[in-house]
């Protein structure tokens, strides 16, 4: 809850005069002015939360509560739900069309074990000068070459090998492949 300003106002910081009060067990007290309703929240050790800023009768409505037993509670829930996301990792190799056969072997050794890792693979072509004339032919080559090495490789099931849309901006040519 680093951010304070999605929290709600409570106790001297309501602006409002007169207020709707509901109890912490849900009873409607009624419009109250703001010092009854700051009074009686002290009277029960609670705080005093605004909860909407326009009631059914055109006055905002406040509530007598634990503001740090909400606060605790939705921080908890927050780190639950961090704990149930998964971070996907994005590893990228970098190629030019005129790489050498022993050096693109090695690198498509690194993206498989990437691969085998659960990790994705951005393998992304890179042209230079003359080369982007000729980009289409060069980058079709160069990705039909990936793929028929990626689906002879034996560590990587041929089933669960998936793969992205294409991105071409400018001088360079990406895919994703992820394994199911």
């Amino acid at each position: 809850m680093k951010n304070k300003v999605n929290l709600p106002q409570i106790n001297e910081r309501i602006l409002a005069t007169q207020l709707q009060l509901i109890t912490d067990s849900g009873d409607n007290i009624g419009v109250v002015t703001k010092e009854r309703a700051l009074q009686l929240a002290h009277d029960a050790g609670m705080d005093l939360v605004l909860i909407a800023n326009d009631g059914a009768d055109g006055v905002p409505v406040a509530k007598l509560m634990d503001f740090g037993k909400v606060i605790y509670a939705k921080k908890k829930k927050m780190s639950e739900g961090k704990k149930k996301q998964k971070v996907v990792k994005v590893k990228e190799l970098k190629l030019r069309p005129k790489i050498s056969d022993h050096d693109f072997l090695t690198k498509l050794n690194q993206g498989v074990g990437f691969l085998k890792s659960g990790m994705r693979l951005k393998i992304t072509v890179q042209f230079r000068g003359r080369e982007n004339s000729s980009r289409n032919e060069l980058g079709t080559q160069m990705f039909n070459k990936i793929d028929q090495m990626l689906k002879e490789n034996p560590n990587i099931p041929h089933a669960a090998l998936m793969m992205e849309k294409d991105s071409s901006p400018g001088q360079f040519w990406s895919r994703v492949y992820y394994l199911k």
